[in-house]
């Protein structure tokens, strides 16, 4: 594994005060949050087990938007069957497996490529998330590049897979994106020749880009500044890509 299944921090978070200005609406077969104006430009949210309804992910899609000229997307991976706060993840995760999941969103991702025609897609992903953007880092897959934060669930085989441009964001205190497990996934993507980014954030603990307490100078910068890094990383990609 490049990181370990999800574990009991992955149900765990706080809650961001604040009021969405995007639009819950059903598009390509999925509920899905939209925001932002842009049609050659567009980021796909694919989000940790809290969903797509959650405040403190629906402001971020409204941050991208504003930030960076985005139209950004939150579709609904998880059948509307987010996990509450007293879930029991064990139970939940045999009704959202790879099998199940990767079709939905493999699906939405074909259908904005395809029907949207973006000159950019890519794909943020948290946690649960952060597999199914990397499989569409792979040579069948839909992403132009992708930034993931504390991912869970994904396969060396998947990271070897990749063909396109991925920043990771990555927790000191992790038990699911381990040290051991980081250094893993960074010694195979640095044989891949494709593009890549690290960082590590001291001070912060698995869920801190998207569920962390923001109260917490430490986190709110780290997780302010994980932002910071998806945008710079797809501008730059977007220049590259320009200028080839």
């Amino acid at each position: 594994m490049a990181s370990n299944p999800p574990g009991k921090c992955c149900a765990k978070g706080n809650f961001h005060e604040g009021t969405p200005v995007g639009t819950h609406k059903e598009l390509f077969g999925l509920p899905t949050y939209v925001v932002g104006d842009s049609t050659s430009r567009i980021i796909v949210i694919l989000t940790d087990v809290y969903g797509n309804k959650f405040n403190n992910v629906l402001l971020i899609a409204d941050e991208l938007a504003k930030a960076g000229g985005y139209k950004v997307l939150i579709p609904d991976i998880l059948k509307n069957d987010p996990v509450t706060p007293v879930a029991d993840l064990q139970k939940w995760l045999p009704n959202h497996t790879a099998e199940i999941t990767a079709p939905i969103v493999d699906s939405f991702l074909s259908k904005v490529k395809q029907e949207l025609q973006p000159e950019f897609l890519g794909g943020i992903a948290y946690c649960f998330g952060a597999k199914y953007a990397v499989q569409n880092l792979s040579e069948s897959g839909s992403l132009d590049a992708a930034a993931i934060a504390h991912p869970s669930f994904v396969t060396i085989e998947e990271v070897k897979a990749i063909k396109r441009p991925l920043l990771i964001s990555a927790a000191e205190t992790d038990p699911i994106f381990t040290p051991e497990l980081r250094h893993h996934s960074e010694d195979e993507l640095a044989k891949l020749g494709v593009r890549y980014q690290v960082d590590l954030f001291s001070g912060v603990a698995h869920g801190f880009a998207v569920r962390g307490d923001i109260k917490d100078p430490v986190v709110r910068y780290a997780k302010e500044k994980a932002l910071s890094d998806q945008l710079c990383f797809f501008d730059s990609v977007q220049a590259l890509k320009s200028n080839l």
